[in-house]
């Protein structure tokens, strides 16, 4: 009798990555689980959820009846996801520690980890799905649009996706959550967890101000009039509007002010006045720092579309140029609100193909 494949299961306590090892154990796999723990610095307070995902995580692992085991990857974390994330923020930019951690942290660390334990695959609760042809492994969109997480996967390289399966990619978190409901799991309606990975539901701006300094300065208008002080350019994305402290002027038309740039050099925050005023849009952008999953870059001047921020419906667009570790994508609409430090993640209908770091 053959012996029954390995996979290691990152499970969080949450309920997709739990209904995601109940189903490996349905279909045969050999499972264990691991619950990885990547913050230490202040997870003894009110917003860190840790200790109770633990504890939710080691409840299902006994119903379902797997192992599990924990293990700590906080010094990774450290030097490859959250140093980044505090640089990119330093320079002005708005960085998605999400795509970082899955790209060094779920697939690199947790992947040498298990494969350590003599597993032949990892399996995550992603909503994404993972396809071979002609011994290319392809990247899908997980079949329920509004959870799809193949934006925050399109790091992964060829090797990290030969090892990886995603068993809810093709259901939708209704009947996850069903499933769970079914088989009696505790976390069945647990609500999704919605912080940044190590931020959890603290205060950002509080956090923030721990790990860097800020430096207040003005806020003024593109013309450079003075409308206000902010507390800080870190403090501040593409975009905003909550959080700036400056109501109506008195030759204005009442309408919100919208953050659309920050100027570095002298520490001024700009912004524009009504959510659709011409400087918020953009028809282009320059994006750094590609991954093609294919270990094959697209072609230029052919359609394909792309999200430059999560939950955005795809848009049209095509590549322009591309060379090096650059990119240049011209959409078919302009785009609003677009963040240097995010990422454009480009797709050719259902299979992301890639994508980079939005530089201007």
């Amino acid at each position: 009798m053959m012996s029954k494949q390995r996979v290691v299961v990152g499970m969080s306590g949450g309920v997709d990555s739990s209904v995601a090892a109940l189903l490996l154990k349905q279909q045969g796999y050999d499972v264990v689980g691991l619950f990885m723990k990547n913050w230490e610095d202040d997870d003894t307070d009110e917003y860190c959820s840790s200790r109770q995902d633990l504890i939710d995580a080691a409840s299902v692992a006994d119903i379902i009846d797997i192992p599990l085991e924990a293990v700590n990857f906080s010094t990774e974390y450290k030097e490859r996801v959250f140093s980044q994330f505090l640089a990119e923020y330093k320079a002005g930019r708005t960085p998605n520690p999400d795509v970082l951690c899955n790209a060094e942290i779920k697939f690199k660390a947790f992947l040498d980890y298990a494969l350590s334990l003599g597993a032949e695959h990892i399996a995550t609760g992603h909503y994404a799905q993972v396809r071979e042809i002609n011994g290319v492994f392809q990247l899908l969109k997980g079949e329920d649009g509004t959870k799809d997480q193949s934006y925050f996967l399109y790091r992964l390289n060829q090797a990290q996706l030969a090892g990886t399966l995603f068993p809810i990619g093709h259901l939708y978190k209704r009947d996850v959550r069903k499933i769970a409901r079914d088989h009696g799991l505790p976390n069945s309606a647990k609500k999704d967890s919605t912080g940044i990975c190590f931020i959890g539901e603290r205060p950002f701006r509080e956090f923030l101000n721990r790990y860097l300094p800020h430096e207040p300065g003005e806020i003024q208008t593109p013309e450079g009039a003075m409308v206000g002080k902010h507390i800080g350019l870190m403090y501040y994305t593409i975009g905003q509007r909550q959080g700036l402290g400056i109501g109506g002027t008195r030759d204005g038309d009442g309408e919100p002010w919208f953050v659309v740039d920050k100027n570095m050099t002298q520490n001024t925050l700009i912004v524009v006045q009504g959510h659709d005023h011409p400087a918020l849009f953009r028809p282009t952008l320059s994006a750094a720092d590609l991954t093609w999953i294919s270990g094959q870059p697209p072609h230029c001047n052919w359609v394909y579309a792309a999200k430059i921020r999560y939950r955005q419906p795809d848009a049209p667009c095509f590549i322009t140029h591309l060379g090096g570790d650059r990119c240049d994508i011209e959409f078919a609409q302009p785009q609003w609100a677009v963040t240097p430090g995010q990422s454009v993640v480009v797709y050719e209908s259902k299979v992301c193909l890639g994508g980079g770091v939005i530089a201007g």
